[in-house]
């Protein structure tokens, strides 16, 4: 086993923690491609309801991301996850229960309550070495990703068989087999990764709402899954009215997923490697602007859905992949974790605006204005993302340091700054820790462990 590769205990972590993830997401964003359709059939149905019912968990999991993580510092990681599955199973059961759209919304809000995704996170890097949680969260990240495909296959068929409540049911099941395996399969962390890694903090919350360019990030991936949970609330009656039964919609859906995932890894690889990253990121945004307003244009043709549909998620898998990463970059180097929350709570409230947005357009207007606002949203973006900066190609990493005064913790960071690859470092006397930012192709790890002491 090398330094340089994870150990049993690291994989182990990284494949059940991802495990977890994957199937609270799969039961997320299966209701998706499918409420639209067989929520009609609800009392009180309206397309603002639908829209509120998918957006709904959305708003509980932008409120509860970053006070959920703070209560796993407190009380134990485990514990925060399996009580967030079990309140998360509960609302599957009240919404597979309903015969109201209202008592599914509601279930929908209690599902966004088990908000878990900070605790995870935590747990993972609780679970890995400095040098390996990148590599930790790469796996967690691909499985999320993986986890909306999936969706878009299953939703479709399982509605089709049992209705909106047997997509609940099964993730009612998904939750609770995510609790056996946080119970039997997930290492007991025994220790804690520093909080600069892992969780938001009140203090950094201030200072980064103020940082223009995280300020950007964080209201454009509002705005990418507020158009993503827009365009659903009309996309799968559409297809019905456009001769695409119900049962059938994943026939469109998986070759479009998957085909665009394909065609959006050549992006970014000619993106890396040329250092054109603003110029694709912005290309992204204006290619989602373009996809949706065709479609506003070609609604009545499923093929021309179909192509506009594959051009989106070519520009929101390459987006979706690469904000996260930049927020790391550009986040203060004892600050990822406030950054990464701040990040996440505004994607979740997103989804929730999404929802709204596109249920009372789709009510007050029709399926095809639906489609326009959602490019008016991409437009609005598009001006803000055009003067955004970015950073040097970095990653964070933290070291253990104990030193007894501020005079030491600022010497200790003029020696480390000075090192070849480091880009910035920060050492914080109260966490014994010191966080740098290093560019890796020229960083040499054990060279700042002497100066740091430990070795």
């Amino acid at each position: 086993m090398t330094a340089s590769s994870l150990n049993s205990r690291e994989k182990r972590a990284a494949v059940s923690l991802a495990s977890v993830f994957a199937f609270r997401m799969l039961g997320l964003f299966m209701l998706m491609p499918v409420l639209a359709i067989y929520g009609q059939q609800l009392e009180g149905f309206s397309p603002l309801w639908i829209g509120f019912a998918i957006g709904a968990y959305g708003l509980t999991q932008a409120v509860l991301q970053i006070p959920m993580g703070w209560l796993s510092d407190k009380i134990g990681r485990k514990k925060v996850i399996i009580g967030g599955l079990c309140v998360f199973a509960l609302g599957s059961v009240i919404a597979a229960t309903a015969e109201s759209v209202q008592m599914v919304t509601l279930g929908r809000a209690l599902q966004g309550m088990g908000a878990i995704a900070s605790a995870l996170l935590a747990l993972a890097s609780d679970l890995s070495r400095d040098e390996q949680r990148p590599k930790v969260m790469a796996v967690i990240g691909m499985c999320i990703g993986m986890s909306f495909a999936v969706a878009m296959l299953l939703g479709p068929i399982v509605a089709a068989s049992w209705g909106v409540a047997g997509v609940f049911w099964l993730t009612a099941g998904l939750a609770l087999l995510g609790i056996l395996i946080v119970l039997f399969l997930v290492p007991n962390a025994v220790s804690k990764a520093p909080k600069g890694d892992t969780l938001a903090t009140l203090d950094d919350i201030k200072q980064l709402i103020k940082h223009p360019q995280l300020a950007r990030l964080d209201f454009g991936v509002m705005l990418l899954h507020l158009t993503l949970t827009t365009v659903f609330v009309a996309l799968p009656g559409q297809l019905i009215k456009d001769g695409l039964i119900a049962d059938h919609h994943w026939y469109l859906y998986i070759p479009v997923l998957f085909l665009a995932f394909f065609l959006m890894v050549p992006i970014m690889i000619v993106a890396i490697r040329k250092e054109k990253e603003k110029q694709a990121f912005i290309g992204s945004i204006a290619l989602l602007v373009l996809s949706m307003l065709a479609m506003s244009l070609w609604v009545d043709s499923v093929i021309g859905i179909g192509i506009c549909m594959l051009v989106y998620f070519i520009a929101f898998n390459f987006l979706e992949a690469t904000m996260p990463a930049l927020v790391s970059r550009i986040a203060p180097a004892n600050q990822k974790g406030s950054a990464m929350g701040v990040f996440s709570s505004t994607q979740f409230f997103g989804a929730f605006l999404g929802g709204l947005l596109g249920g009372y357009v789709a009510q007050a207007l029709s399926a095809q204005a639906v489609f326009a606002a959602a490019a008016l949203v991409g437009v609005i973006w598009l001006i803000l993302a055009w003067n955004m900066q970015v950073p040097p190609r970095s990653k964070i990493i933290s070291l253990m340091t104990e030193l007894s005064s501020e005079q030491q913790a600022q010497a200790l960071a003029s020696r480390l700054v000075a090192l070849p690859g480091v880009i910035e470092a920060t050492v914080v006397c109260d966490e014994n820790r010191s966080y740098l930012k290093i560019n890796d192709k020229e960083f040499d790890l054990d060279q700042a462990r002497k100066v740091a002491g430990l070795i």
